[in-house]
């Protein structure tokens, strides 16, 4: 009776132990080899790994967002929650509203052969070019996750001059800030260059101030 009541013993320490082991384990090891996910990516304006509607950001004298550089139209115009757009779309797939669920995360599944597609893509390209931006296929397109915080370099440098009118700031001294913060491939060859849109507005505004 007392041996079996003694490898009961043993074997509940023992499984104890491995269970919370393997958890502080993981929990080191993410913050050896992953320190900014581990320890959150939160700052005062934002999340660094979620993406976030810039074109509600006032801008005094010019068009709403175009003081600020903008992401991937995950949450804009026609796939917009509460869409006040103009011109009114036909509406597509919200992919920040999947299924009608607030905060899932889904692409819109629109096939290459959608009219709403068609009618969506027209409808950004016409926000972006009342602008003065002549986008590029990210910026009228949305991304597979619906919460993309990254563009690449060249989506960055195609909203210089609509930055550039809003805030005064010089179209070299927009450049030298894109280039600086743009990040390069994961590892040094995994994926391609980008740019973290919350952490290129972040540097933007201390430009400005």
């Amino acid at each position: 009776m007392l041996v079996h009541l003694r490898r009961s013993v043993i074997l509940a320490v023992v499984s104890l132990v491995l269970v919370f082991g393997y958890a502080y384990a993981g929990t080191g090891v993410s913050h050896i080899l992953f320190t900014h996910q581990a320890d959150g990516s939160i700052t005062a304006t934002g999340s660094t790994l979620i993406g976030q509607n810039w074109s509600a950001t006032k801008c005094p004298g010019h068009p709403i967002g175009s003081c600020v550089f903008q992401g991937r139209p995950d949450d804009l115009g026609p796939y917009a929650a509460n869409s006040k757009f103009t011109p009114p779309a036909a509406g597509g797939d919200n992919p920040l509203v999947a299924n009608g669920n607030s905060g899932q995360s889904g692409a819109s599944n629109l096939g290459p052969r959608s009219k709403v597609l068609l009618q969506n893509t027209q409808t950004l390209a016409a926000y972006w070019h009342r602008r003065g931006v002549s986008p590029t296929p990210d910026l009228v397109t949305t991304s597979g996750s619906g919460y993309d915080p990254d563009i690449s370099q060249l989506d960055a440098m195609v909203q210089i001059p609509m930055v550039s009118a809003a805030t005064g700031l010089s179209s070299s001294v927009l450049k030298h800030l894109v280039v600086r913060e743009t990040q390069g491939s994961e590892l040094g060859f995994l994926g391609t260059a980008y740019i973290n849109v919350l952490e290129l507005n972040e540097a933007l505004a201390k430009l400005e101030g």
